[in-house]
């Protein structure tokens, strides 16, 4: 398993600076929560550690190696994986095609076979629907096929930005049970971006506050939900 250390990044649309000097750790076998306001740079954090975003400064330390000159090809052959905000799948294609798109960079048919074994273990509404269009699942199905698609690259680091986000609650809790599950049973680590912030600190080990663009709190995710200004900002009490 893999450690990931984000060392004062800087990340930059256009003229606009979106990450300030952002840090954060990421040790192996552990969940990771990134909490904050809409707008506040968390996705783009996931986006600078996939390689979808370039750094503008500041490195990424993957196992003591810089890997922020990479690809984001590159990146999953590290065994970095990233299930995006809004699904993506391809509505037309089939969930089981949908599953293999993730699997695309793994050369070896037995890893892909392991892979899809255990997406269907986790996900049995997946298995059940696997020749059905991807377009016609529920909005939570959907959410458990790009989960899967991302788990089939055999990724040591999972990130996952936004997997509740439009589902019905007694899906949110299917989906948070089975990322348990997989951090715990394969000791994958995942860095979970989520505004439902009560639920992220609940699952998570660590986490990290997220605002304008800067990290402002950190701790286990017992210590976020008994503070105070958490509380206040962002669990409503």
């Amino acid at each position: 398993m893999r450690t990931l250390e984000v060392k004062d990044i800087v990340v930059h649309y256009g003229l606009v600076e979106a990450l300030h000097g952002v840090s954060f750790r990421i040790d192996a076998g552990r969940i990771v929560a990134l909490i904050g306001s809409n707008g506040a740079g968390k996705s783009t954090t996931l986006k600078a550690l996939m390689g979808l975003k370039k750094l503008t400064s500041g490195s990424l330390m993957l196992d003591g190696h810089r890997i922020d000159g990479t690809h984001s090809a590159q990146r999953v052959g590290m065994g970095i994986a990233l299930s995006p905000e809004g699904r993506r799948l391809f509505p037309r294609m089939s969930v089981w095609e949908n599953l293999m798109v993730g699997a695309h960079t793994v050369g070896s048919a037995a890893r892909r076979s392991q892979s899809l074994d255990l997406v269907y273990e986790l996900f049995p509404r997946v298995k059940e629907r696997c020749q059905q269009m991807a377009g016609s699942l529920s909005g939570g199905e959907q959410q458990m096929v790009a989960i899967g698609r991302a788990m089939m690259s055999s990724p040591q680091i999972l990130m996952l930005d936004e997997p509740s986000l439009g589902i019905a609650p007694k899906i949110v809790s299917e989906i948070a049970q089975a990322i348990r599950r997989l951090n715990q049973e394969t000791g994958i680590s995942v860095i979970l971006v989520e505004q439902n912030a009560r639920l992220a600190l609940k699952m998570s080990d660590d986490a990290y506050v997220f605002e304008q663009g800067l990290v402002i709190r950190s701790g286990s995710g017992q210590e976020l939900l008994n503070d105070v200004f958490v509380q206040k900002a962002f669990l409503g009490i």
